[in-house]
Order: structure tokens, then sequence, then C-alpha cells
């Protein structure tokens, strides 16, 4: 008989009926399933039952045949089909910790018959062990009771198979005693692999670094031992004492998807003993102490005591925005411009014309002018107005050649979008200078919310880092801006790319391309930076290669393309902060002007950051395309760590004083390889701010 546990656990749920009969017939359930559940549950989603009631008996039936599905499959040993089924379900799908009839879980099975694949793979997903094995002694127990019922079950149907004649019941009883003999040698192996199993090898590794002022990170690897069983969980311990006595804290893992812990809340300044045992079913292993032995929790900042660089910056820029805002205002309502007499005949004159000007629709062609387009974009399909053009508008007719210094002015403008209206009343108020620059300003924002008014949207998105010029005098400066929502927007509609492009071919001239034709003709690749330009680094610290080149009305910063807001860089760990102790060591070095000689391999071992240095300089060189042999010359820069947000920082590699920015005409003699562009510094630093 089952032990008094599993009675009360088959009286708080259901049963589940026994298993295939074969492995045949676990197959088909599973081919059942792959088929017919994901439509069902789809149109259940999609309210094609009218009862509650018979939703939620619907969803139970689909959850309870999933569950069934995944235990056969754990059973039969198929990862392949365990790792698709974990693929397509979630774990509150595939009932994932719900113990079936005999008090078991999906992962019991798989480390009991030692699967290491298929347990790893359920551990991955969040499986976990039965609650019910509370010690040794009851998982003893209780594979004892299945192996001697299973083994009940199978003599019973024998002698019933034995002395009846030959009929339907007998055919019957026969699949009954083969499925029976399976799960017999099933429960036999289990048995076989609980009693064999030792307790786990300590992890084989256990790295410890400090993660800021107040945690250290604990990164830890499996045991090598490839004879006990699976290693299900993790326990952490800390204490300031390298006996463990008394501990200050512990820890346990049992979500292995990332083998590492974050000890919060410790003191800066004091130093921490950390170690690491894994656990089976057969229990805790020994324990193993980190590398280093200990550390203490500290940052860089604390060498000098220097404040964070952006700590209140956004608060006080805002603070200054409404000041202008108020003083702007006032001069608005309660001060009217002294020369707006001499101006009135030009204001009344600009309006009008502005009534029957065709700007104030989309343009269809460019007369040689400065224009401003919109790229609104989603998937492989891009925003076009009814007469199949990408949305422009002219900003002035007689502006043959665009300033530098207005067009990094207007990406500028393009973090504040929606204050368009408040800018325009700003720059007309000061229009009584009569300056060009503010002239030119005024129509660059009127052409702004002109563009707005015709989408009937505010953001324009990112200001593309340059503007395009054709021969016949046109500049069109490109804004662009991924649509992920199902948006609508007036005067426009969605065409293809490549449709759009097809048709553009057949009325343009290959020999003298118009700037909208060189922008349809190079639109995927305006598209694929502007997605590369938000990405973001993964967490870590980073060595960050900082490279300008001048010209007459510009700097330049060197950047790679595949993520053109972040400089040339390599990642040197994962761990994104430097501690004192680190920084100290790097101060150090910085302050000896001769080159370092090559350290002792004993002191190399026992800093770590002095390896993942070389090893990311000599990646850096490589990938700028400079021989490693100039790195004598190249210089850390040690004012500071640079870091952004909490879990990105990077450190600077800089050339030589005489490299860092190349002047025009001046020879470069190491040109990276492709994959790199260069940015006009204002863009970079406000894609660096995005």
């Amino acid at each position: 008989k089952m032990t008094q546990q599993m009675r009360d656990l088959q009286l708080a749920q259901a049963r589940k009926p026994p298993g295939p009969s074969s492995p045949n017939a676990a197959k088909r359930l599973y081919r059942n399933l792959s088929g017919k559940f994901r439509v069902n549950y789809t149109s259940f989603d999609e309210g094609s039952l009218v009862g509650r009631g018979e939703k939620e008996k619907l969803r139970k039936s689909y959850l309870f045949q999933s569950n069934a599905a995944l235990f056969e499959a754990v059973e039969l040993q198929d990862l392949d089909r365990v790792q698709e089924m974990l693929k397509h379900y979630s774990p509150e799908e595939l009932d994932l910790n719900t113990p079936n009839s005999e008090g078991l879980l999906p992962l019991d099975i798989a480390i009991m018959t030692n699967n290491a694949p298929i347990a790893r793979a359920l551990l991955q997903a969040g499986a976990k062990e039965s609650p019910h094995f509370v010690s040794l002694e009851s998982r003893s127990l209780h594979l004892s009771t299945l192996v001697r019922e299973a083994e009940q079950r199978v003599n019973e149907l024998m002698a019933q198979v034995v002395n009846e004649a030959p009929s339907a019941d007998c055919s019957d009883k026969e699949k009954q005693l083969k499925a029976w003999e399976w799960r017999f040698r099933l429960y036999k192996r289990m048995k076989a692999g609980f009693e064999h199993a030792r307790v786990p090898d300590a992890p084989s590794s256990v790295h410890l670094s400090v993660a800021s002022s107040s945690s250290l990170q604990v990164t830890f690897w499996e045991p090598l031992s490839v004879n006990s069983a699976v290693v299900t969980k993790y326990k952490v311990e800390w204490s300031c004492s390298p006996t463990f006595s008394p501990l200050l804290g512990e820890a346990v893992i049992d979500k292995l998807k990332d083998l590492s812990f974050t000890i919060q809340g410790l003191a800066s300044g004091t130093a921490y003993h950390v170690r690491v045992a894994a656990y089976n079913m057969k229990g805790w292993g020994p324990p193993q102490a980190s590398t280093p032995p200990c550390a203490i929790p500290s940052n860089w900042r604390e060498y000098d005591g220097r404040a964070p660089r952006r700590r209140g910056q956004a608060e006080a820029l805002d603070h200054l925005l409404g000041q202008l805002k108020t003083i702007h205002q006032h001069c608005i309502c309660h001060e009217p411009c002294k020369n707006q007499p001499q101006s009135r005949k030009h204001s009344v004159s600009k309006s009008l014309k502005h009534l029957f000007h065709p700007g104030s629709k989309f343009l269809k062609t460019l007369k040689r002018g400065l224009y401003l387009t919109a790229i609104f974009y989603k998937d492989d399909n891009i925003l076009v107005t009814h007469e199949d053009q990408i949305p422009v508008v002219e900003i002035d007719d007689t502006y043959s050649c665009l300033l530098m210094q207005d067009f990094l002015w207007l990406t500028k403008v393009s973090c504040m979008w929606d204050e368009i209206l408040w800018l325009r009343q700003c720059v007309t108020v000061s229009q009584s200078s009569c300056s060009c620059i503010l002239q030119t300003r005024f129509k660059m924002l009127l052409a702004i919310s002109q563009m707005q008014g015709l989408l009937g949207i505010q953001d324009l998105g990112q200001v593309f880092f340059e503007p395009i010029k054709d021969k016949q005098g046109n500049i069109l400066i490109v804004t662009l801006k991924e649509v992920k929502t199902s948006q609508t927007f007036e005067s426009v509609r969605w065409v293809p790319i490549c449709k759009l492009q097809s048709s553009r071919k057949s009325v343009s001239s290959p020999e003298e391309p118009t700037a909208l034709d060189t922008l349809l003709a190079s639109v995927q690749d305006k598209l694929a930076y502007h997605q590369r330009s938000s990405h973001a680094l993964s967490p870590g610290l980073y060595l960050g290669y900082l490279k300008l080149c001048s010209a007459v009305d510009q700097i330049r910063v060197l950047v790679p393309e595949q993520l053109p807001n972040i400089l040339c860089h390599v990642k040197i760990r994962s761990n994104p902060n430097i501690s004192r102790e680190e920084w100290e060591w790097l101060q150090k070095m910085a302050s000896v002007e001769e080159p370092v000689p090559t350290e002792p391999e004993t002191v190399r071992s026992q800093n770590p950051l002095f390896q993942e240095l070389q090893v990311a300089i000599k990646e850096l060189m490589t990938l700028v395309n400079i021989p490693l042999q100039e790195a004598k010359d190249f210089r850390l820069y040690s004012q500071e760590v640079l870091d952004f947000g909490d879990q990105v920082s990077f450190l600077l590699l800089l050339p030589p004083s005489d490299d860092v920015c190349t002047a025009p005409g001046q020879n470069n003699p190491y040109t990276p390889r492709s994959g790199f562009l260069t940015l006009p510094l204002q863009i970079f630093e406000l894609g660096e701010e995005r």
C-alpha cells in the first residue's frame, strides 16, 4: 500500500491515469499535443467558447495533458522532446512543479535516473524537487514503496493473464501488464540511482569580486565530478572571519540559469570571506572558498571622495528651462518687440504667402533649397503620402548651403519636439536683431511645426547625422523614427520600402540623382543606423578608444557602425565596478613616466584587473588596426571612470597626445578597418544621452 503521505496527496488532487504502455504511446500523446494544444489554446484565448466554466474546464484539460506529456518525455529520457516542450510552453502551461499521483516531479525522475542533460534543462526552466522528500529516509522509503507496489501489480496482472482464457479482456490485461512491467523497471532504476549516488564535490571554482561600496559579486562553477548526482542548488555563505564563525549570512540559489549571486547590504571598508557549497538529492557537499579568499566592498570614488558627474544635472537643467520659459512668457505677454512696426509689413506678407504657398502641403519635387523629411518605418514598411512620396516640407527656398552650426542646432531641437511652439515664440521675439542665423532657425521651426501638423504627431524622431545634398543645390535634413504600435497618421499611409524604391527608379535620373533619389537608395542603411544607435551595451566594464578628427567647422569622433552611440570598445569583464584598490593601482601605474616592466607571474595572478586589461588592450588594438607595439605610447585616462548608469562603465584608452585629434591635412598612419564611421561630436553626445 501507499504510504500515508502519498494517500494524503492522492486525496488532495485527482489521480492521473497510468502512463502509456510503450514509448510509441507517449510519442503519439506528444504529437497530439503539439498539433492540438497550440490551436485550441489560441481559440480559447480568443473567446470562442461562451461559458466561463467551459473555458476553465478546457484550460485545465490542456494543462493536464501537457503535464502528462512532459512526464512521459522525461521518463523515456527523450531530451529533444523535453527541450521542445520547454521552448514552446511556459512552466505554468506545463504545470512544471505539480507532483503526479506518485508524488514525483519531472525533476525528481530526471535526477534519480541520473539523466543530467534533461535535469539541467528542467532546472534552467525553473523546475524544483518534490517538497515531500524532507529527508534521505523519506525519499528511500517512498522509492521502496513505489517499487514494491509496482512489483505487486505486475504479479497480479501476470496471474490474471496466465489463468484467463484468451479474450478481449485478456488482451487489455496484457497491455496493462506491459505498462506496469515498464514502470516497475523505471522505479527500480530510480531506486538504484538514488542508492548509488553520493553528495556532490565542492564547486570547481568560486570567484569573488567587488560589485559596489556595499555589495560583493560571487560567481561559481559546477563541480568537476561526473559520478555524483545532478546538483540542484547552491548555498553561498559569508563571514568576517576566515573560519566562518560566526556566520554573517547565507543564501540558497535554486534558480540555476546564472551561477552567480550578489551579496547586498555589506559595510564599506570591511573584509568579507565567502564560500559556496553544492547540493544534490543526497545532501550538501563540502564548501569551496572563494578566490581571492576575501574582498572589501568599495568604489573608485572613495579614493578622493568624488561625487558622480551627473548628480543633479537633469534637475538643474529642468529648473533652468523652467526659468527661461517664465522669462520669455513675460516678454511675449508684456513687452512687445520695439522694432515690430518696421517688420510688420514683412510679417503680414509672409503669413499671407504661407496660406497660398504649396508648403502648406507635402512637396512632390525639390527646387533648389533646404528641406525637411520625416522617415517613419515599421518592419519593412515606410510612411508615404497619398501620392506615394516620402513626407517632405520646405524650410527655405533661398538657402543654398547649410551651415553646420544650424544643422547641429536642429539636432538639439530634436530633443524637445513638444516645445516647438514655445521655441518659435522665443525666436520670433528675437527677430528684431534681423540676424540671418535667427531667420534660418525660425524657418526650421516653422517647417517642423508644419510637418507635425500634417502628420498629426509631435515626435519626429532622431535627426540623421548628416544632411543629404545633390548637384541641383538641394539639401535634405532627415529624421528617423520607428513605429512599434498600430499608430495612425494623417495624410499618409504604409507602403513596402522595396515597392517605393522600384517606383522611384522608374522616374529618377541615374546620371544626376536628386537628394530624394539618394535618400531612397540608401534608406535601408539609414534605418539600420537608427536601430543600432538605440542599442544598449550589456552590463560590464569596457575599454573605450577615443579618436577624434577635426575639420573647418566641426570635430568628429570615431565610432563602430554596429553601435554608433558608443566609442570603439571591447569588454573587459561583466562586473562594471572599479574598486578602490583597483583604482589605486591604476593611479600608481599612471604616475610612472617610464614604461612599466613586465610584472612577475605572482603579481599578475594577484591582480586580475592587470590580466583583464592586457587582454582587452590587445583586442582593442587589433580592432582599430593599430600595431601592438604602438600600445606602449598609449595612455589610460586616469582622471575618472566613465559611468553610464549603474550597469555600464568605461576606462578610456588614449593615443599619444599629438594623435588624439587628427587635424585637416594631417596624415593618419593607422586607418581603421571597415566597420567604423566618424560622427560629429555633438551628434555623438546626443546619441549617447538617448
